[in-house]
């Protein structure tokens, strides 16, 4: 199904790049796909861009960087991560980050931090692949659907259905890893490594046991994701239309990677809040075999579902940050086009400018 998606959009104009419109053509006259697709390469080559946008290859990149984002900063992130999910499912023996890390290191010594390294890995490896690589091919998808009027006028709504139609088959690539790196983490001398915890868990609850919590996975990831490319996607907007002293054009990479970096925090803080209480009932999920959303969610109250929301934010807001840093580093070092903050259409301001 992914590959028929990018057959399809392959070679397709940007649309969030320049309006298409010929200076000293007749008002709103639009000019034809393929006189866009012909500038469009042209531009490419001219800037030294490694392919077109919308081609094969640049989803391909976007999808390894998407690997590379998420993979390896959850990976790095695991004991916090560890902390914090023994704060959802036992608050009375880790009573916040601190006391948490304490008892951990007691216990289980520093090696002990490290447990469920290789399920997240896998994991968000895949989800990264889907979330990221999945995102532009549905904005490409939905840009073309609205038309570039709509596009810019809708675009926060763009992003938020983009981004949520990836996470929900990012998720499906997620749970099974996400199973075993919580009930490794939470439920002492059940297993220390993936090798041990994903036989055990099929042979007592069968593949079940892997997608019990995907419901509530995508509870916690679709408001999330929605809230991380939205919210940074806005974000790089506003900083710089209000922050930034100078266009995009002018400055240079490293200037816009700090851009990238700061706006990712900015949405990650926002992301921590929105998915925090669905994050609280899968983790409990995944630790008490047997039962479902509903009773988790009881079992937690409402407080109980705020638990261990410090060490979230401090989480996911440099999670989210590194990860939006390591994605456009990745467009940058294999030339992708990477397309400027929207403009509004020409047409639309003759339109506006006509009322």
């Amino acid at each position: 199904m992914v590959k028929t998606l990018l057959e399809a959009f392959e070679n397709k104009p940007n649309p969030f790049n320049a309006p298409k419109f010929e200076v000293g053509s007749t008002p709103c006259e639009p000019i034809q796909e393929t006189q866009i697709s012909r500038r469009l390469g042209a531009a490419a080559a001219s800037d030294d861009y490694s392919c077109e946008f919308g081609s094969t290859k640049y989803y391909t990149i976007c999808g390894f960087g998407g690997i590379l984002s998420c993979g390896l900063t959850h990976t790095a992130l695991v004991p916090l991560d560890l902390v914090k999910c023994r704060i959802q499912v036992d608050p009375q023996k880790y009573k916040n980050i601190f006391h948490g890390f304490k008892v951990t290191l007691a216990e289980d010594g520093v090696r002990g931090l490290g447990k469920g390294w290789a399920p997240t890995l896998i994991g968000y490896s895949m989800q990264g692949l889907c979330k990221f690589g999945l995102y532009e091919v549905f904005k490409n998808i939905y840009s073309g659907v609205l038309g570039e009027e709509k596009t810019y006028l809708w675009r926060t709504s763009l992003y938020l259905a983009a981004s949520a139609s990836a996470e929900f088959f990012a998720d499906i690539a997620l749970a099974p890893m996400e199973a075993c790196k919580v009930r490794i983490q939470t439920q002492p001398g059940f297993a220390n490594t993936l090798r041990e915890a994903f036989p055990k868990m099929k042979a007592a609850e069968g593949m079940s046991a892997f997608y019990k919590g995907l419901v509530p996975l995508w509870l916690r990831q679709i408001p999330y994701t929605m809230m991380k490319f939205a919210c940074f996607e806005r974000t790089v907007e506003a900083l710089y239309k209000f922050v930034v002293p100078k266009p995009r054009a002018d400055c240079n990479k490293t200037e816009q990677l700090v851009v990238t970096f700061v706006a990712g925090y900015i949405a990650g803080v926002f992301c921590a809040i929105v998915s925090h209480p669905a994050d609280s009932v899968v983790s409990l999920l995944n630790k008490d075999s047997g039962s479902t959303p509903l009773q988790a969610l009881k079992k937690l109250g409402p407080k109980g579902v705020w638990k261990g929301l410090v060490a979230r934010i401090i989480m996911i807001g440099t999670l989210t940050a590194l990860q939006w840093f390591i994605y456009d580093s990745v467009k940058v070092y294999f030339k992708l086009p990477r397309p400027p903050p929207p403009e509004m259409p020409a047409s639309l301001k003759e339109k506006l400018n006509a009322q």
